[in-house]
């Protein structure tokens, strides 16, 4: 039997008063008040996620399977992984009698990838009291590593892009499917479409992208140095980027608002030439963007033909308060001396964008050491899902010397 087994669950773990079952509204989980010397810690996560996909995978989405030093299953980077490590910490400070300098607020929804208001947003809106005096917020994105000109980097999260869900609708007139109309709602968005992915909106140099690379920059062999370098003038920006090739990918979205096509609506029936067709697209805003901003690059790029409207759009907090960015650095460096922690901006969005909403600076850090040949973007809400299980188990040592040292 495993020796973490053998404890009462009572004397493991931490009780909850009150605890109700799932549809209730989530409760977070407090260490006993202490009114320590330091303000409390929140560490927040969500433990939904994504659809697997219809793409085949290498080991079952949901078989939690151990293979060749992985963990494979949807989830386990985004983000089970993150939250076993945090839970494994947690427990382990609890069977050892650690008294952490602040209290530790454990705070678990389950709405995250769904982007509603059931899980944080609850919490956040209906029971703020529950975070009274929380400066400092541990979650996800980042504490993962990436390699780039030959050294390791840790890239921590301090700010995120905005959400702005936007429906683009298409009219025209109902009509018999055997003639041909004039205007086609399918046909209009088809271009639409068309020109939404052969186009990018513009560049913008955000002080939290100039925060990132000119992070990295110095640790860069020269011509990669110089190449950052430009990257940071604007006048440069969109051609650097043309030029990263596959880096492209990553960097586009840190320089760009971006509007990408996800859920299309047109007819019933397939005799009948639709009235009406609609395309929703998942828009992501750079930090000091607004929905005006937004709408009108994408007007100038795909056209006026279409009623865009907002679905929501999630405001971002203010600039990144990096307070307790040395101390996470302090403990990266301790756990690999050649990684080199950096302040990320997120090219999507966490909770941590509710939690802005009472003054909170969330802290995307899941410390994870990953092999080179794991593209931790392609991996996250993609086939095959994985987390190297030395990862997962040295993560959790991070999290618990964060509990032991916080303060």
């Amino acid at each position: 039997m495993h020796p973490a087994r053998k404890v009462p669950a009572g004397r493991r773990g931490y009780t909850l008063p009150g605890l109700r079952q799932i549809p209730q509204p989530p409760q977070p989980c407090r260490t006993p008040d202490r009114r320590g010397s330091a303000p409390p810690l929140l560490l927040q996560g969500h433990i939904d996620v994504v659809p697997a996909g219809p793409t085949e995978w290498e080991h079952p989405a949901f078989g939690g399977d151990m293979k060749n030093g992985f963990l494979w299953g949807r989830g386990t980077l985004d983000m089970k992984g993150g939250i076993a490590m945090m839970l494994a910490a947690v427990i382990k400070a609890k069977s050892e009698g650690l008294t952490p300098a602040g209290d530790i607020i454990l705070a678990l929804a389950a709405d995250e990838e769904a982007g509603r208001d059931l899980g944080a947003g609850y919490l956040v809106t209906e029971h703020k009291e529950l975070f009274a005096g929380v400066r400092y917020a541990i979650g996800e994105f980042g504490g993962f590593s990436f390699n780039l000109g030959g050294r390791r980097f840790y890239p921590i999260m301090v700010a995120e892009k905005q959400v702005c869900h936007l429906r683009a609708t298409f009219r025209g007139a109902d009509g018999h499917a055997s003639l041909r109309q004039q205007a086609n709602p399918l046909g209009d968005m088809a271009r639409f479409l068309d020109r939404v992915q052969s186009h990018e909106l513009p560049v913008h140099v955000t002080p939290e992208a100039r925060l990132m690379f000119e992070a990295i920059r110095p640790h860069l062999p020269f011509l990669l140095r110089q190449g950052v370098g430009l990257l940071l003038d604007p006048r440069m920006t969109a051609l650097v980027l043309k030029l990263l090739g596959a880096r492209d990918r990553t960097f586009s979205p840190l320089f760009r608002n971006t509007p990408t096509p996800t859920i299309m609506r047109g007819g019933d029936q397939i005799n009948v030439t639709p009235g009406e067709a609609s395309v929703d697209l998942d828009g992501r805003l750079l930090p000091g963007f607004g929905p005006e901003k937004f709408l009108s690059e994408l007007a100038h790029v795909a056209g006026g033909d279409a009623e865009v409207e907002v679905l929501r759009h999630d405001q971002g907090g203010g600039p990144p308060d990096l307070g307790l960015f040395p101390f996470l650095e302090g403990l990266l460096v301790g756990a690999d001396p050649e990684g080199i922690p950096v302040p990320m901006l997120m090219p999507a969005a966490t909770d941590g964008r509710l939690f802005a909403r009472l003054g909170i600076q969330t802290y995307g850090f899941l410390p994870m050491l990953l092999p080179e040949s794991l593209d931790f973007g392609a991996a996250v809400h993609g086939p095959n899902e994985r987390i190297p299980v030395e990862a997962r188990t040295s993560g959790a040592g991070v999290f618990y010397n964060l509990l032991r040292r916080y303060g």
